[in-house]
């Protein structure tokens, strides 16, 4: 295992060919994280945000203008990519072409000098990656990647990860190209391995949900800065500004947080802590329902109402009698007080136990 260290990092990219309408540059601005030992980091953002640039950095793919990358307290600055005991998993796989998907998975051990020790090892490794990864492996291994389906180079690609000397596991967002229902089933499965393997994962996505399935930790990231670090209870408790707020959701289908102007402030309200009254109550907000949409496979409605010229989402009991154009009164149960400029959290209502 091994704790990663980023201390102060700087990177400025260039992009020659950016055309109108694109940024010609794109910088990571002093960015400090800490990934602890044997815990899943997901480094959670939008696209373009400089989450795969952050993870060729850790890779050493990528050398930083300024800053510090440290294994174990150890500056690895200087030290090779192929020197730094990683495993990755990159979104378009990259097995080569031309070998059985049974080499691509041994591929460490083909650029390492042939010896009885190396022959018993390589042996080994690929013992435990066939055990841990079973049937859906097996069947795999003596056909060509450009016969293999997305979701079949996905189950090769991390058994090459998982065969590796890794003291580090890095993965880049391997689910992307895969249905809805692929990816639903490797989340699980690359949850169940990384607990047996107890290794120290950083794992990018600007999936939500994803992040929630895979992470001990997340950090969520803007524009090549590390917004919040924290479990994604803590995140969606206390997020630090309304951007982070705004990022993380629990609820498949709402939005995850709804913002009103008040006083030159935004306070904000997720969509469980509303609760919608018929008739008016004390400290009620009035405003009108816009859309009752019936969750098909839930007991519950997702009501979106107009307060002034802004949208309001509440999760309804089922039973709910709220259509379209009725008067209703909303409560607030818990809320954030949000900066209008810059976004920075000031307060929560009440504050989280």
């Amino acid at each position: 295992m091994a704790r990663i260290d980023l201390v102060d990092v700087c990177k400025t990219l260039r992009d020659p060919g950016a055309g109108a309408g694109r940024p010609s540059t794109f910088a990571i601005q002093d960015l400090s994280l800490r990934v602890p030992h044997g815990k899943t980091m997901v480094v959670l953002g939008p696209s373009g945000c400089g989450k795969t640039t952050l993870l060729k950095i850790i890779a050493g793919l990528i050398r930083p203008d300024s800053g510090h990358v440290r294994y174990d307290d150890v500056d690895v600055m200087d030290v090779r990519p192929g020197d730094r005991r990683i495993g990755m998993v990159f979104q378009n796989y990259a097995l080569y072409p031309h070998v059985t998907a049974r080499t691509n998975v041994l591929s460490y051990f083909l650029f390492r000098k042939k010896t009885p020790e190396m022959t018993a090892l390589e042996r080994a490794k690929y013992q435990r990656t066939s055990e841990l990864m079973g049937v859906e492996l097996a069947h795999l291994l003596h056909r060509m990647p450009p016969t293999l389906s997305g979701g079949e180079k996905q189950r090769v690609a991390l058994g090459r990860c998982i065969t590796r000397d890794a003291a580090l596991f890095l993965v880049d967002e391997p689910f992307a190209n895969l249905d809805q229902g692929l990816r639903e089933k490797y989340r699980v499965n690359l949850k169940a391995l990384l607990r047996q393997f107890d290794i120290t994962t950083v794992y990018v996505t600007h999936d939500h949900h994803e992040a929630l399935i895979l992470a001990d930790l997340i950090a969520v990231m803007d524009q090549g800065r590390i917004a919040q670090v924290g479990t994604a209870r803590e995140i969606y408790d206390s997020p630090v500004s309304a951007f982070v707020a705004g990022f993380l959701n629990l609820h498949v289908g709402a939005p995850p947080i709804s913002l009103l102007e008040r006083d030159g402030m935004w306070v904000g309200v997720r969509p469980e802590d509303v609760t919608v009254a018929r008739e008016p109550t004390v400290g009620a907000v009035a405003g009108r329902v816009a859309e009752a949409v019936r969750y098909p496979l839930g007991d519950s409605i997702l009501l979106t109402m107009r307060v002034g010229e802004h949208e309001v989402h509440a999760l309804a009991p089922g039973n709910a009698p709220h259509a379209a154009g009725d008067p209703v009164w909303l409560h607030f149960r818990r809320y954030h007080v949000f900066e209008r400029e810059s976004g920075r959290r000031l307060s929560s209502h009440p504050i989280a136990a």
